[in-house]
């Protein structure tokens, strides 16, 4: 068993060949094309497209762990086209058309990831089924017919959402006190860690260097500082998403949120010819509390949801990814959509941080003038989103004039998050004021308006 395999489900089962041997620390200062700081998908996804453009640059992926440590490695397997600004604020920047092009991007995005799987030989489970949203009281549907309403008001079609009938969504999932729902097919379950572990195998098989055990302190124009040995390189990519505020002076880029999840043992066929989710599809209700769920390769369900608390000066440790209450409340929520789970097993609990920058907004960067690009802040959005981030900063880098590099993210800043205190009380405000509006729709059935409100005020919407 690998050392790190205790991290979450996905690294647990991951066999000694896909962990690999390992790959070496830098040892001595360097100077290549490109420097990548991070091998999570974004940094790794931006290797892959470099590498399409031109053979023969020099590229290195500096890892601070291994490949696939963080977030790229531990989330939900969501490879979704969803993004964590709303169409609204997107069109507020831009246009109401550019709103449309960057989202239906993001369809296209979804495909792409599959088709390079597919080329490149990763065994990553990856399947699409789409994405179910289940709607369990009035005021979920009401949300639920308004959302795809409003995304038809920006010219998709029912091709793309649809609102699904009380027997269309209990159909696809048999979950409990479904009255209705919404489905997209723009969305694709993955085992997530195989899909950045084989990424890397792919990077490195094209002649991307990646160094393990190698953490970057301090990014600068045309350079990467570790204790190491210092990178030099006429491009430095940041991707370091929510281990951002490591680095030296962006301790206030991003906020590191915790995201926590849990794993059954392998459900038996009867399970699952009552819960449906026969293609694969995932799945959530539409509560404020983010929760999120897939049917894995091998009959489990993976499960999570926000709702732990954000930690001082954004601090990130190891104890923060198991946290008992939060751990037994989406075990509970679990029971609640699928009572006749009964005593089943669960093997897995672990959590992991995503990034959010102060506006919700996630961006792809890149200055000529020093050499700096960065892409990140997805707010749990990213398996997808990752690989748009990685196309357009390799037509950025390269100087290649195409359809990604005008779309309205690129070039985005989002201002600084506060200094403590306030941040950790904004932050932890935010997490708590989802679970009551959704206790006060189960209380009185009806929306609590002023919390959501304030919940779309904070996140941008």
């Amino acid at each position: 068993m690998h050392e790190l395999s205790n991290l979450s489900l996905w690294h647990a089962t991951m066999s000694a060949d896909e962990w690999g041997a390992g790959r070496p620390a830098l040892d001595a200062d360097l100077d290549v094309d490109v420097a990548i700081v991070g091998g999570g998908y974004t940094g790794l996804w931006t290797a892959y497209y470099l590498k399409q453009h031109d053979p023969a640059l020099r590229v290195v992926v500096l890892e601070a762990n291994v490949v696939g440590f963080g977030a790229s490695g531990r989330n939900g397997g969501w490879c979704s086209a969803l993004l964590p600004m709303g169409m609204d604020s997107i069109a507020r920047s831009s246009s109401r058309e550019e709103a449309m092009r960057l989202q239906a991007a993001m369809h296209d995005t979804v495909d792409e990831v599959a088709r390079v799987v597919a080329t490149e030989g990763i065994e990553c489970d990856l399947q699409k089924g789409g994405y179910l949203g289940l709607d369990r009281n009035g005021a979920q549907l009401q949300r639920s017919r308004e959302h795809v309403a409003h995304m038809q008001s920006y010219g998709f079609a029912d091709a793309d959402y649809r609102v699904l009938s009380a027997a269309e969504a209990a159909e696809r999932c048999g979950a409990a006190n479904v009255l209705g729902g919404t489905y997209t097919p723009h969305c694709a379950a993955v085992h997530p860690a195989r899909l950045a572990r084989g990424l890397a195998r792919v990077v490195e098989r094209l002649g991307v260097v990646v160094h393990e055990h190698t953490p970057v302190v301090e990014i600068a124009p045309r350079r990467a500082r570790t204790h190491l040995g210092t990178v030099t390189a006429r491009v430095v990519v940041r991707a370091t998403e929510a281990f951002t505020p490591s680095l030296a002076g962006l301790q206030r880029e991003v906020a590191p949120v915790y995201s926590l999840m849990i794993a059954t043992e392998p459900l038996p066929s009867g399970f699952w010819q009552r819960a449906g989710l026969a293609d694969r599809a995932t799945f959530n209700d539409g509560r404020h509390m983010i929760v999120y769920g897939q049917r894995t390769a091998d009959d489990r369900i993976a499960f999570g949801g926000r709702g732990a608390r954000y930690h001082w000066g954004s601090a990130m440790k190891p104890q923060y990814d198991r946290n008992e209450k939060v751990h037994e409340l989406i075990h509970r929520t679990l029971l609640e959509l699928f009572p006749y789970l009964g005593d089943a097993a669960i093997t897995h609990r672990w959590g992991g941080a995503v990034a959010a920058t102060r506006d919700w907004w996630c961006h792809a960067t890149f200055d000529r003038a020093t050499g700096l690009a960065s892409a990140g802040g997805y707010v749990g959005d990213g398996v997808g989103t990752t690989n748009l981030s990685g196309r357009t900063l390799a037509d950025l880098i390269t100087g290649t004039d195409s359809d990604l590099t005008s779309l309205p993210w690129v070039g985005h800043g989002s201002r600084r998050w506060e200094p403590e205190p306030f941040r950790f009380i904004g932050i932890n405000t935010m997490v708590h004021l989802p679970a009551g509006a959704d206790r006060h729709e189960q209380r009185h059935g009806t929306p609590s308006r002023w919390r959501e409100a304030i919940i779309d005020r904070l996140t941008g919407h």
